[in-house]
């Protein structure tokens, strides 16, 4: 792996060098401030082309129609992947040094915040009248090292994981900073702000935060936590480093990495295992539902509940561990195909008591 010290010769010959930097933590931790000054310093300092990308500035108005809506959680999941896949063009037109097209199927104001926000940064221009829907690489997005930075809350490890696997698909440069800044003082600067958000909503987010984990997780080991947003000399050096190191090692995909292929299951995993558990608790509720209508016996009612929550049980232990008992992985990974199954056994077990009424 090369260091740091190798990676001080940016601006030699050789392959394009990109990289993502995800900023990660709580609303008002000083995420947005820090992103604004760091990118200025790349600029200035290192020379490097930056895109900082501000998920409040391109998604907020995107797709609420009314001011006072709020998104689903399944909503604002799927405008950040489509995001993502906005980013996605932008740099494989990098890498491949051509004109970058707009994607067939897309949110128009969310699109149009993205190109705004790559040409405020000297990333892209308009291309001809006649090809509205492409768009020219700037000199200064294909003639310098370039980091984009993506500025949101990530505080789940899976919403990190996909912006590792884009890194990993186009062999990127990757990192993360993580901003440790107590629940209290963000609360406090949220109050501050023209546009607060609900204090429940910072609270809870502090709840299910998931700090990144580079002993667990060998994707995150380009990981740096910040404690206050005006970084030491200290602090700065090694911001600095992490940075150059994501830029001269990039993620490699390697097709039989099978710790790699165990990551991406056990996240896929993780992603619908909420969905199943709830799934199959109604499941559950409705067959025992259907066995008092045909009244079965109170004692055999207990014998059933206990059968279908022991099925239940191990279904989601399957789906946790990516045992081979029920489910058949790596195939296995969605809700649908869990509930299929799951009916299939429980189907079995209910008939048992059913016939014996």
């Amino acid at each position: 792996m090369k260091t740091a010290e190798d990676a001080r010769g940016v601006h030699s010959e050789g392959p394009r060098k990109l990289g993502l930097c995800l900023l990660c933590g709580l609303p008002a931790a000083g995420k947005s401030t820090f992103a604004r000054a760091l990118s200025h310093r790349l600029r200035e300092e290192r020379g490097w082309a930056v895109g900082l990308v501000a998920y409040d500035d391109v998604m907020p108005d995107a797709f609420l129609e009314k001011a006072s809506a709020r998104p689903l959680p399944s909503q604002w999941k799927l405008r950040r992947q489509e995001l993502l896949k906005y980013l996605e063009y932008f740099l494989m037109a990098v890498i491949n040094g051509c004109q970058m097209s707009a994607p067939p199927n897309r949110t128009e104001a969310m699109w149009e915040d993205f190109i705004t926000c790559l040409k405020g940064q000297d990333l892209i221009s308009s291309a001809a009248p006649e090809s509205p829907s492409c768009y020219l690489l700037t000199k200064t997005a294909v003639s310098r090292p370039l980091f984009v930075i993506l500025d949101d809350n990530f505080y789940y490890q899976s919403m990190r994981y996909e912006v590792y696997q884009l890194a990993r698909k186009h062999s990127l440069g990757f990192c993360q900073l993580f901003f440790d800044c107590s629940l209290e003082t963000c609360l406090q600067r949220n109050g501050q702000r023209p546009q607060a958000l609900p204090a429940e909503t910072i609270r809870l987010m502090g709840r299910k935060l998931e700090k990144p984990n580079p002993e667990k997780n060998a994707w995150e080991r380009n990981s740096l936590t910040i404690e206050s947003p005006a970084c030491s000399s200290e602090a700065s050096l090694k911001l600095t480093d992490l940075l150059l190191t994501a830029l001269e090692n990039p993620v490699k995909y390697i097709e039989d990495n099978v710790e790699q292929k165990e990551t991406d299951r056990m996240m896929c995993s993780t992603n619908v295992l909420h969905q199943a558990d709830q799934t199959l608790r109604r499941i559950v509720s409705q067959t025992m539902r259907e066995a008092k209508d045909e009244q079965v016996l109170p004692f055999n009612l207990k014998l059933l509940a206990e059968e279908l929550n022991k099925l239940k049980a191990e279904f989601l232990e399957d789906l946790r561990q990516g045992n081979k008992k029920y489910l058949c992985f790596p195939q296995t990974l969605n809700v649908s195909d869990v509930i299929s199954f799951f009916h299939y056994e429980k189907d079995n077990i209910a008939q048992k008591y059913f016939s014996k009424h």
